[in-house]
């Protein structure tokens, strides 16, 4: 089996409107049956992620907080590959009037306070870095991202980056694609990230994940 884990996005990818309907989830599951590993990567927060989606037990790994935390649903597990949120970030931000959502690493808000959160990051002179995922603005350390993630995943599963199947839709699904053997962009992904996609299914948000799911099982070819 070429494609041993298959790595997807959740929002705008297995999820529409924060939903993953139930064609999607039993595409999951045969996946599953078929013997790979699924691994969701997102930019949530855990909390987040349970709010809209019970069905994490399907996944033998979570990448949240766009890379910066792992959570395995099997045994409860969490592990924080970076440092903790910047307090004296999140005050200084909040000083400036700006909506915030505060993970155990990621600091978030939206556009168009990015001009404020870069002018913040350069104040207080801390080694962090702006994400984009289409509305959202996400602060997380240097050198943390989707594929540092999942990178992290894989040493623990004994897998190789080639064996994988990542799939987004996103700005801050790049790093993802980039690091896998095979790249996937849903059909509403943007632009920039079909065009460096090795493939782009033909149906949008879940639909599109279940095309590639039934592809593997069939034929375990997709790039």
């Amino acid at each position: 089996m070429r494609f041993q884990a298959i790595a997807s996005d959740y929002d705008g990818t297995l999820a529409r409107d924060g939903r993953v309907d139930r064609d999607t989830l039993a595409a999951l599951e045969r996946a599953r049956e078929s013997g790979r590993k699924l691994i969701l990567v997102t930019g949530r927060e855990l909390p987040s992620l349970r709010d809209v989606f019970s069905s994490l037990h399907l996944f033998d790994w979570i990448v949240a907080e766009n890379g910066a935390l792992l959570h395995c649903p099997a045994t409860g597990e969490e592990r924080l590959l970076c440092p903790a949120a910047s307090c004296e970030l999140v005050a200084n931000l909040r000083q400036r009037g700006l909506p915030l959502s505060v993970g155990k690493c990621m600091v978030a808000t939206v556009r168009p306070h990015e001009v404020a959160v870069l002018l913040a990051i350069r104040e207080l002179n801390l080694s962090l870095q702006v994400i984009f995922n289409k509305e959202a603005v996400m602060i997380l350390p240097r050198e943390t991202d989707k594929s540092t993630g999942l990178s992290a995943v894989l040493s623990d599963l004994g897998l190789s980056s080639r064996s994988v199947v990542g799939i987004g839709d996103a700005e801050n699904d790049h790093e993802l694609l980039g690091f896998c053997g095979c790249s996937v962009a849903v059909a509403n992904a943007i632009p920039a990230l079909k065009q460096r996609a090795d493939l782009v299914t033909a149906g949008s948000y879940g639909a599109g994940v279940v095309e590639v799911i039934n592809r593997l099982i069939d034929t375990d070819r997709l790039c």
